[in-house]
């Protein structure tokens, strides 16, 4: 496969899972809007900028106890999360940037998957905070997410499995490891700091589909340790970081070794590395603060090499 071509669809999978994390969560901000105390809305969306590394328009975020304030603050704030075009992060970027890259790599996925992908873009890109607000924005992100699940499945069962297939599994990981891992140290900052607990971990495990495993495992009552083991290490759990580890692994062997067979073997290490961190260092660790900023830290590093090894290497 042409490094072009690769780079493409690697970027594709990792835009759109950055486009659905974003979704779930603003999903559970939206509807926290309705009925929670002020306190835990800014502690929500405070969350939100602090695990993605963004800061709000506005600056910091303080508290104010005017409710019209606060839905006019949260009106802006999703706006910037969701339709701001300057915002590369944002959900109406990262549908761009997808589409884009799915566009240009059209000879690498099916059919099904440019039409799957397309629709949605095209739906989207009409749109803007003001015609989701008035009646329900939180429908439109459950919505939103759906559609990208729908991709995920057109993908499963269109596409050749073969490198293509493996450096989109690829980026996906990456992206929902370093998405995951951002989320939790944000999380913990936040409680050592002394913040009013807005989006609880409940919300979290909400979040990444962990509730009803959470509840046979443990019962009704979320303990912050309990939820933080299973949202790092829980075999189970489909998102779970362990899982994502794990999958780095199984997809970048089968996308093979790159030109460069050191900077492959570096990469391949880095990735076991990662995995056997999150399985046998884990649960023995105290310092989970730190080890979740290591690990944060080795996805940039693992997706450095995996560009070193695929898409810029120098050619020979």
């Amino acid at each position: 496969m042409l490094a072009c071509s690769a780079s493409g669809i690697y970027w594709l999978g990792r835009y759109l899972e950055r486009a659905q994390h974003l979704c779930r969560l603003l999903r559970l901000q939206t509807e926290a809007l309705v009925d929670r105390p002020l306190e835990d809305i800014y502690s929500g969306w405070r969350l939100i900028y602090s695990s993605i590394g963004r800061t709000p328009p506005s600056g910091a975020l303080e508290l104010d106890s005017d409710d019209n304030y606060t839905l006019a603050d949260s009106y802006t704030l999703a706006d910037d999360l969701t339709f701001e075009r300057s915002n590369p992060g944002s959900v109406w970027s990262c549908f761009a940037s997808g589409r884009e890259n799915a566009r240009q790599t059209r000879h690498c996925i099916s059919a099904e998957m440019w039409t799957s992908l397309n629709l949605s873009y095209l739906r989207v890109q009409r749109l803007g905070m003001g015609d989701i607000w008035p009646t329900a924005p939180e429908s439109f992100y459950a919505e939103l997410a759906r559609e990208i699940d729908t991709f995920s499945g057109v993908a499963a069962a269109t596409m050749y499995r073969d490198d293509g297939w493996s450096f989109l599994q690829l980026g996906r990981f990456i992206e929902r490891a370093h998405l995951l891992t951002g989320l939790l140290l944000a999380k913990l900052g936040e409680t050592e700091a002394g913040e009013p607990v807005g989006s609880d971990w409940g919300v979290l495990l909400r979040a990444y589909h962990g509730v009803d495993l959470y509840n046979r495992r443990h019962g009704v009552e979320v303990h912050p340790s309990q939820a933080l083991d299973l949202l790092v290490a829980d075999p189970v759990l489909p998102k779970s970081l362990s899982r994502s580890l794990d999958g780095t692994v199984a997809e970048l062997a089968g996308a093979g070794p790159g030109p460069d067979r050191n900077a492959s073997a570096a990469a391949q290490r880095l990735a076991n590395r990662l995995s056997g961190l999150v399985h046998y260092e884990w649960p023995d660790r105290e310092d989970k603060e730190e080890f979740l900023q290591q690990v944060w830290g080795h996805c940039l590093g693992f997706h450095n090499l995996v560009a070193n090894t695929y898409f810029d290497y120098q050619p020979e």
